[in-house]
């Protein structure tokens, strides 16, 4: 399963919620992955002008407010591609089964539509849904807030072993 999607929401809350610019080393320990996965992240969504990251800052920051940076944005970024395609058909259906024969516009039309669902939904979601989310759940779990991030609160994922 491809994780580049969430692991570059996780990226972007932390950014957006940290006081200073987290570089890619911070960011990965949060994660919980390598920081070339990360680099390899940031530089899509550098060149979707989601983020900033400049030679000789460490860091990164955001270009847009979490309320303008859409979910359908981050996985277009991130996934190299225009739109969510979710299912695709197989190639070879028998022709002379009544099944293989009908098959193709049938299924070819549902995906699409459920396609054209997940599209449509994560055009109406934003990054700021997503930190909002999870304040509300760490508020019901009794967490602290996520401006505490690993980037301002090392003590609560090693990050501060990433920074050394």
């Amino acid at each position: 399963m491809d994780t580049r999607f969430s692991s570059a929401i996780h990226a972007l809350i932390l950014i957006s919620q940290s006081a200073t610019p987290v570089n890619s080393e911070q960011i990965a320990v949060s994660v919980g992955t390598n920081p070339s996965y990360i680099r390899k992240l940031t530089a899509r969504l550098n060149k979707a002008g989601i983020i900033e990251g400049r030679r000789g800052i460490s860091g990164f920051r955001l270009l847009r407010q979490p309320g303008d940076i859409t979910l359908l944005d981050i996985y277009r970024a991130v996934m190299d591609t225009d739109s969510v395609h979710l299912f695709d058909l197989h190639h070879n259906p028998n022709d002379t089964c009544i099944v293989g024969h009908n098959i193709r516009p049938v299924l070819g039309g549902m995906f699409q539509q459920m396609d054209d669902d997940v599209n449509r939904r994560l055009q109406e979601m934003t990054l700021a849904d997503c930190i909002s989310g999870m304040r509300a759940y760490m508020t019901r779990t009794s967490q602290a807030d996520p401006g505490q991030s690993a980037a301002n609160n090392p003590s609560r994922t090693g990050a501060a072993d990433a920074r050394e």
